[in-house]
């Protein structure tokens, strides 16, 4: 049986050398939590940030108040800077964010109910993904936190 993506990440921090943190808003702490399943993982897991509201995306991982103001906590820009902001106030090679719209309230036709906006940064290389999952609030959140350790994965493996 292949072992779970927690697994898999950890597996690849330490064949290449790398120290991950996280920055979560919607996930609330779940891929972190996912992470320190795998024992031994404080050997490569720094620290991880639960950023739900904006001033804490702007004091704890560097998030720019324009960026905020113009296009959203929930935006490309936004997980950008806080995957960003996460490696480099944890003083790691490599991050995963999350920020979205996990339900049952808050959506807009704009931005609807299960819009989630996942960044990783691997040394210079950063991706961002969008998501629009279906479900309810557990299910957005569940998967949004399978997609952000699986982008990770991914990162690490092209790294």
């Amino acid at each position: 049986m292949k072992p779970s993506v927690e697994y898999r990440i950890a597996a690849l921090l330490e064949e290449k050398n790398i120290k991950v943190s996280t920055a979560e808003s919607c996930t609330g702490g779940l891929v972190a939590a996912a992470l320190v399943n795998v024992a031994g993982i404080s050997n490569w897991f720094e620290e991880g940030y639960v950023t739900y509201s904006n001033t804490a995306k702007q004091k704890l991982l560097g998030v720019d108040k324009d960026t905020l103001e113009q296009f959203g906590a929930v935006s490309e820009q936004t997980a950008r800077q806080m995957a960003i902001g996460a490696a480099k106030a944890a003083g790691c090679q490599a991050a995963v964010a999350t920020t979205g719209i996990a339900g049952p309230d808050g959506g807009t036709d704009e931005k609807p109910v299960g819009l989630v906006y996942i960044g990783a940064v691997v040394r210079d290389d950063v991706v961002i993904e969008k998501h629009i999952f279906k479900g309810d609030r557990a299910d957005v959140r569940k998967q949004s936190t399978q997609a952000a350790l699986e982008l990770l994965e991914q990162m690490l493996e092209k790294d």
